[in-house]
This record gives C-alpha cells, structure tokens and sequence, in this order.
C-alpha cells in the first residue's frame, strides 16, 4: 500500500528553500499550475497565453523560492497569485505600448516590415520532407519537431553528432530546393 503525504504550503517553501528538493518543487507545481493557467484564461482569454502565463510564473516563482525571497511562507498562494498579476499587467502594458509605436511610427515603415511574416505551404513542405531519404527525414524531425538537441539525436540514431549537422545540413539544402527558397 502507497501512503502519500500532502505538503502544506509551508512545508513546500521551506523544502524548496533549503536546497533543490524536486519532490517539493514537483508538488508545487502539480498543485499552482493549474490555478496558474485558470488565471491567464480568466485574464488573457487565450490557452497559449495562459499556457506561457504558466511557465513564467511558475519559473519565477520557483526561482524566488529557491533564493528565500518569500518572507511568509504562509503566503505561497498570495504570492503566486500576485506574480501572476503583475505578469498579465506587464503583457498589458508591452501590448499597448506595442499599439502606441504602431500607431505613431507605423506609417512610415515600408509595408514589408509590417507584413513579414511569410505564409507557410504546408501541404508542399510536408511533400518535401517525405521526399527526403529515410535517415535524413529522421534527423530533419528530430531536430526541428521534436526539438532534440544534437548529441540526443546523435544518440539515437547511432551516429556521430557531426554526421547529424552534416546530415541536417544538406536535407536543410534540399527542403530549400523543393520549397523554391532561394537564399
């Protein structure tokens, strides 16, 4: 039989304090994360928002924990629920200030500064990546999808983390060729 004992909030931030203890750190995140990501709904109203709301608050927190900052320990939830506050404040804040530079500078830059963002054929650039040969569609997905870093890919496909740049190199190469990307 498991027991499973619940920490108090108190607990958590003492555990967290006194040195990395990624049991504590793990249960303060299980239990503020979702509150968190409520929060930036609430506020945001939008799940990538909120999403990121999340990361950064518990991240801050979780660094502020680390270094004693709170003072009450008590007071965990008020402090998350404060950091959150100010966090969405400063979004706020960079949005409007982001619609103010637009409004007063936008005019004078050309049309291609404020349109950049090219659209992406996905339909052609998923042709593309299957036409590439089996190791290098490997390497191409690892790095770029599922975000490996060079050394894990090398790892798990048996090669060196050399031949894995090389290899993502000249698929790079011909996935510009077969999109029609001229650098």
């Amino acid at each position: 039989m498991l027991i499973v004992i619940e920490l108090s909030d108190e607990e958590i931030v003492v555990r967290i304090g006194a040195g990395k203890d990624p049991d504590a750190e793990a249960e303060f995140c299980r239990r503020m994360g979702p509150r968190i990501r409520l929060y930036g709904l609430r506020h945001l109203r939008d799940q990538q928002a909120a999403d990121d709301l999340m990361q950064q608050v518990l991240m801050t927190t979780l660094l502020a924990l680390r270094e004693c900052r709170l003072r009450e320990t008590e007071k965990l939830a008020s402090f998350v629920l404060g950091t959150c506050r100010m966090m969405v404040l400063d979004q706020r804040r960079n949005v409007r200030r982001r619609e103010q530079l637009m409004e007063a500078w936008g005019a004078d830059l050309p049309p291609t500064v404020i349109f950049a963002t090219p659209r992406l054929d996905q339909d052609n650039l998923a042709r593309c990546v299957q036409s590439l040969k089996e190791r290098e569609r490997a390497v191409v997905i690892l790095t770029f999808y599922d975000e490996e870093a060079g050394p894990d890919a090398a790892r798990m496909l048996g090669v060196t983390e050399a031949n894995v740049r090389v290899i993502r190199h000249r698929a790079l190469h011909q996935l510009r060729e077969c999109m029609g990307v001229r650098r």
